[in-house]
């Protein structure tokens, strides 16, 4: 037997909490999730692709952002609550001018929220665990 032969009959069982991750993520696609997790979802989607600076920048294109971040506020803890305040009026500096400092700023921010991701992860599971199946 080859070896794609073997992982062909080893095919994975995913757990019902793994499917309920992946079911989440579709509904999020189809933007068929409760607020706040909805917005929770973009956050951590966005930082993940490109830091707090995409993150900003695409919710601003696309919506309405300080609505965006008053909802954040109500599920994030105080600390990542706090981060992206702070990366946010950083990200305001950055839109007027060059400023190093703000970019350093955002960048600790991203690092806060990369440190702190298990806390996030934790709030989606928890919401993915009431998805019917």
């Amino acid at each position: 037997m080859g070896l794609f032969d073997f992982f062909k009959k080893k095919q994975v069982e995913l757990t019902e909490e793994q499917q309920k991750w992946n079911k989440m993520w579709e509904l999020w696609v189809e933007e068929k999730v409760d607020s706040p997790y909805l917005q929770l979802m973009t956050y951590q989607s966005e930082v993940n692709n490109g830091g707090h600076d995409q993150y900003f920048t695409n919710v601003e294109n696309i919506g309405n952002l300080q609505e965006e971040l008053s909802v954040l506020k109500t599920i994030l803890s105080k600390k990542l609550s706090n981060n992206l305040q702070k990366a946010h009026q950083a990200y305001l500096v950055l839109e007027k001018e060059d400023d190093e400092t703000a970019e350093a700023t955002i960048e600790q921010c991203d690092d806060v929220f990369y440190e702190s991701e298990k806390e996030i992860n934790r709030i989606l599971q928890e919401y993915a665990n009431k998805i019917k199946l």
